[in-house]
C-alpha cells in the first residue's frame, strides 16, 4: 500500500495514486505491471473450483483488504484478469494506425506524465473492470451477484427465457467498495486521473440498453421479457479513442465559494454572449495536463516508428515522421476459382499474389 497520499474521490484509488504518485505497481489493467506478463485467455464457462481462486488472488498484486474481498469472490480474480485482456486488446486496435501504438515498452515512464495516452490507459482500464464484472455477474462466474436489478425489468421471466441483464449497477457498487471512494483530492495530478477513470466508467454506461423480446400466440407481444445489455467492448473503446482525439488540456484553479481546488479547460463558445469560462471539463471528457511527444523516435515512452507496416495512402506520411517508407514484395496465398459442387460443396484453388508491403525507414 502507499502512504502518505491525499485522499480521492477516485473509484480507482490504488491506480490513480499508487501508479501515478507513488510510481509504484497498481494490480489491474493497462496501468498495472503484473497481470501482462503473461495475459490470459477469455473467461472459461465456469468459475474456479475449490480453491485455484485462492492462489489466483495471491498472485496479483493486490491490497490485503482486496485480496480478502477476492478469496471471498471465487470469480473475481479471473474477472480482473480478463478486464487487462479487454483494455489491452481494444488499446491495440484502437491506436493501431497511431504512431503510439498502445506498446507496453516505456509504458511505465508514460504513466508517470500527465499525457492523452495516459488518460486513455486510465479510462480504457476502468471501463473494462466495469464491463467484465457487469458481464461476470449475468453469465454467473460472480456467485454474491447475478441478473441486473433495476427497477422495472421483469428479471424472473428474463431467467425462464434464457435472457440475463447485464449488472452494471452491481459492477459499479462493487468497484466502489473494493477500491474504495474518499474525499475529493487536492492534488492537480490525482483529480485529472480520477476524472479520467470515472470517464470510463461513464462510457460503458452510456453503452447500457434496454432490450425487449416478445413472447405470445403468433408473435403478439402480450408478454415481454426486457432486460439491461451492454453494448460490446469495442463500441466503448471506439467511443474512448473518439475522447482521446477530443481530450481537453486542463489546470488548476480555486473555487472562489469553496476555496476547493478544481480543474479548469479551455474557455468555450458561449451562447451568444462571446466566449465564457468553463469552471471545469465535462464528465464524459478526456482530459490532459502536458503536451504528448511526437512518439516518432525510440524514448523512455515508446519504440518509436521505425519499421512499422503502414498502408501508401493513408498512414505512411503520419506514421513514419517525414522518414520515408521502404517498399517490399510479399507473397500470400489465397483461395481463388471457386465454385459450387452439388449439393453443397464449394471447391477453390489456392493462388499465389504478390503484394507490396510498406514499413517506417529508420533514418
Amino acid at each position: 500500500m502507499c502512504t502518505g497520499l491525499p485522499r480521492t474521490a477516485s473509484l480507482l484509488r490504488l491506480v490513480a495514486l499508487c501508479i501515478l504518485l507513488c510510481h509504484t505497481a497498481a494490480y489491474f489493467g493497462l496501468t498495472g505491471r503484473e497481470p501482462l506478463v503473461l495475459l490470459p485467455g477469455p473467461f472459461s464457462n465456469e468459475p474456479p473450483t475449490g480453491k485455484a481462486h485462492i492462489k489466483q488472488c495471491e498472485q496479483m498484486t493486490l491490497t490485503r483488504r482486496q485480496k480478502r474481498l477476492c478469496r471471498r469472490e471465487p470469480g473475481l480474480a479471473e474477472t480482473l484478469r480478463e478486464s487487462v485482456r479487454l483494455s489491452l486488446m481494444e488499446c491495440r486496435y484502437q491506436f493501431r494506425n497511431e504512431r503510439w501504438n498502445c506498446s507496453m515498452d516505456g509504458r511505465g515512464s508514460l504513466l508517470k506524465r500527465g499525457f492523452k495516452e495516459t488518460a486513455f490507459l486510465l479510462a480504457v482500464s476502468s471501463a473494462a473492470l466495469s464491463h467484465a464484472l457487469a458481464k461476470a455477474c449475468s453469465s454467473g462466474r460472480m456467485e454474491r451477484c447475478t441478473c441486473d436489478d433495476s427497477p422495472g425489468l421483469q428479471h424472473r421471466e428474463a431467467w425462464q427465457w434464457g435472457v440475463c441483464g447485464d449488472n452494471l449497477k452491481y459492477s459499479t457498487k462493487f468497484l466502489k467498495k473494493f477500491l474504495g471512494q474518499k474525499r475529493v483530492s487536492k492534488d492537480l495530478r490525482a483529480q485529472i486521473d480520477a476524472h479520467n477513470i470515472n470517464a470510463g466508467i461513464r462510457a460503458v454506461k452510456s453503452g447500457l440498453k434496454t432490450t425487449c423480446k416478445c413472447h405470445g400466440v403468433s408473435g403478439s407481444c402480450a408478454v415481454r421479457t426486457c432486460w439491461k445489455q451492454l453494448s460490446p467492448f469495442h463500441d466503448t473503446g471506439r467511443l474512448l479513442k473518439y475522447r482521446y482525439d477530443t481530450a481537453v488540456r486542463v489546470f488548476s484553479v480555486t473555487n472562489a465559494a469553496t476555496g476547493e481546488t478544481e480543474l479548469a479547460g479551455p474557455r468555450r463558445q458561449g451562447n451568444g454572449h462571446g466566449n465564457v469560462a468553463t469552471p471545469r471539463p465535462r464528465p464524459t471528457e478526456l482530459v490532459f495536463l502536458e503536451e504528448s511527444p511526437s512518439f516518432c523516435r525510440p524514448s523512455r515512452y515508446s519504440p518509436g516508428t521505425a519499421g512499422r507496416p503502414c498502408a501508401k495512402d493513408t498512414s505512411c506520411g503520419s506514421l513514419c515522421c517525414g522518414r520515408g517508407y521502404n517498399t517490399a514484395l510479399r507473397l500470400t496465398t489465397l483461395s481463388c476459382n471457386c465454385q459450387v459442387r452439388w449439393c453443397c460443396h464449394v471447391e477453390c484453388q489456392t493462388c499465389l499474389r504478390e503484394e507490396e508491403v510498406y514499413t517506417c525507414k529508420k533514418h
